[in-house]
């Protein structure tokens, strides 16, 4: 037994998070993960985690993952292909390392980051009166990225989190228009609960003219927020944990695993793309 790291993605739609719940009934990725290894033989059944364990980080409930990492010790045999056969479809590993002794999943991360596909129709199609779906409130792309640009730097989000306690990041966001979407990305060395949720909800409602540009230096005084001015969380499910990097490890990705994986997730697609076509016919039937 040595060392290992593994690549793990996952559609979180139907998980209450990343991390085992004290509620055995509540599904969960971890509990997912922990049921395969079981399966596998290599987390005795009395045990509550293997051996060397941590994971990158969590995600909340209805948050995906392209690039959550765990890591164990684990038998030679053990890649991402053998972990999948016990796997559900929607937790797939995909890529692996070998580890040096004493590593973390957790600690030796030097960088997360985190995708939000926020749907936000441009203010621009809006006001040439195109069909846009209003849905939404129409955003400024020169707004929406400067309070990205404000927000990136070293600051302390304690009004961006329902943490308590060790809440200065540094943050860099960057955003890039992709039709009615706003693609943002959030890189940081660690997240606090709910962090990127709500620069998001902060950014969009700048980018709406619903917030000044100035709100921004009043969410990041030290003075708290009362309850009536807080900043809520955009939803979960546009959220995709995108990339953690581990300087000392170099990730082999395991290509029959990676294939059936993206084979789980192109279906869902699909599927996904035939809903919206069906919710599509029900409103427009209703017009």
């Amino acid at each position: 037994m040595a060392p290992r790291a593994f690549r793990i993605a996952y559609d979180g739609t139907d998980y209450y998070g990343f991390q085992r719940q004290p509620q055995p009934d509540i599904p969960t990725v971890e509990d997912a993960i922990f049921d395969a290894l079981r399966a596998l033989e290599v987390l005795a059944p009395d045990a509550d985690k293997p051996a060397g364990y941590a994971a990158a980080g969590r995600t909340d409930a209805g948050v995906s993952a392209l690039a959550q990492t765990i890591a164990l010790e684990a038998p030679d045999w053990l890649a991402p292909r053998a972990v999948n056969a016990e796997l559900p479809a929607d937790v797939r590993a995909w890529a692996a390392a070998d580890a040096p002794e004493g590593f973390h999943a957790t600690h030796h991360a030097s960088r997360r980051a985190y995708t939000y596909h926020l749907y936000a129709p441009p203010a621009d199609e809006a006001m040439s009166g195109s069909d846009a779906d209003q849905t939404a409130p129409a955003v400024d792309d020169e707004r929406f990225r400067a309070a990205c640009e404000t927000l990136s730097g070293t600051h302390d989000v304690h009004n961006l989190t329902p943490d308590g306690r060790n809440t200065e990041r540094s943050l860099t966001l960057e955003a890039d228009r992709d039709g009615d979407y706003l693609v943002v990305t959030v890189s940081a060395g660690g997240f606090a609960r709910e962090l990127v949720r709500r620069l998001v909800s902060l950014a969009r409602a700048i980018g709406a003219g619903e917030s000044p540009l100035a709100k921004i230096d009043r969410v990041l005084e030290s003075e708290p927020l009362p309850g009536h001015k807080g900043i809520a969380p955009a939803p979960p499910e546009p959220l995709v944990l995108t990339d953690v990097v581990y300087p000392d490890l170099a990730f082999e990705i395991d290509a029959d695993a990676a294939e059936s994986a993206r084979a789980v997730f192109d279906r869902r697609r699909v599927d996904r793309r035939t809903g919206a076509r069906v919710a599509g016919q029900l409103a427009d039937g209703m017009r």
